[in-house]
């Protein structure tokens, strides 16, 4: 087999494995605008918020210690312990569960039968609060992200994969920890998947999406469903926090990847599950190979834009995306 045609196919795997990757961040947008109608513009800072959380819950750290040592003089920064990384992930899911419970019962429960323009600027107020309530409550500082996740490339897999080419290719090089996350991604993809298309409370979630006043009328608790949805949210902050956590370390610029999820909506459409995925894979595959085929002969960097006009073409054509619901407006 020729190299240059092994060399594509290496480039489509990896890119097959980000764009799971980019359609977990995506499905955060999905469920909660599935259950309330909101472009959360908060989701790529609950994905910093909840690794900033893990880090600091694993290795022991004070909340608050610049406070701390501000207003009486002290020189506290960690309790002397550290946890396991099983223990930490619980209990930063408890925080986020805790962390929905608050954005309902301070915000949401305010602004039912509100204009979507306002749910989204008080979603954009949210983002701004939870990444200056992380900077204060964990430092600022890069913090580095170990859950035991396997990093580097796979030698098994260059080893099989190096008998497919000739003496100067030596094999695919595939990421372990690449491999970990689309594995855990997908998983997740298909349980919400499940969980949207076949549960009680999944159908109860697009009904508040479609009326909130005829779901409370029915019976269906709007205020559960929030709670629901956005804990549902803040797991998924969760996964995406740790897999782009531990790979290039847990920053500020982490709350940026839900920049990355915003042409995936648009080639998925804002209210599909499975569109989301489709999406994600379009946009990674894209990509790479856009980068690896046309990138060289216009100076490189594709991938910083190429996303984008994806996005733009889509919206011109096929505004709703490619499962979303096409909405006729009488004028």
């Amino acid at each position: 087999m020729p190299d240059q045609l092994l060399y594509a196919a290496e480039v489509m795997i990896n890119g097959l494995m980000a764009g799971v990757l980019y359609a977990l961040v995506a499905l955060g947008f999905v469920l909660i605008f599935k259950a309330s109608g909101i472009f959360n513009y908060a989701q790529g800072v609950l994905a910093l918020f909840a690794a900033l959380t893990l880090v600091g819950l694993q290795e022991g750290q004070v909340p608050f210690a610049h406070l701390i040592n501000a207003a009486f003089g002290t020189e506290v920064h960690h309790f002397g312990w550290q946890l396991p990384s099983i223990v930490a992930i619980l209990l930063t899911v408890g925080v986020m569960i805790l962390l929905a419970v608050a954005i309902e019962r301070f915000i949401l429960k305010h602004l039912v039968n509100q204009e979507p323009i306002i749910l989204f600027m008080a979603t954009i107020g949210l983002a701004y609060f939870l990444e200056g309530f992380g900077d204060v409550m964990w430092g600022a500082d890069v913090k580095t992200l170990d859950v035991g996740l396997p990093q580097g490339g796979s030698f098994w897999i260059e080893e099989k994969t190096a008998v497919l080419g000739g003496d100067g290719f030596y094999g695919f090089f595939i990421d372990k920890l690449d491999i970990v996350a689309t594995v855990v991604a997908a998983i997740l993809v298909i349980s919400l998947t499940l969980f949207s298309q076949y549960s009680k409370q999944g159908r109860a979630l697009r009904a508040v999406a479609d009326d909130h006043q005829a779901a409370l009328s029915v019976g269906i608790s709007l205020r559960f469903i929030w709670v629901l949805v956005w804990s549902i949210a803040g797991f998924v902050a969760l996964v995406a926090g740790i897999m782009w956590g531990a790979k290039s370390g847990v920053q500020f610029s982490l709350s940026l990847i839900a920049l990355k999820a915003l042409p995936v909506l648009m080639l998925g459409g804002f209210t599909s599950i499975p569109g989301a995925i489709v999406g994600g894979l379009i946009i990674g595959v894209g990509e790479k190979l856009f980068e690896f085929t046309i990138g060289p002969m216009i100076g490189g960097a594709t991938e910083n834009w190429f996303a984008y006009v994806l996005a733009l073409l889509f919206l011109v054509f096929r505004p709703q995306g490619l499962f979303g619901e096409k909405i006729i407006e009488r004028v």
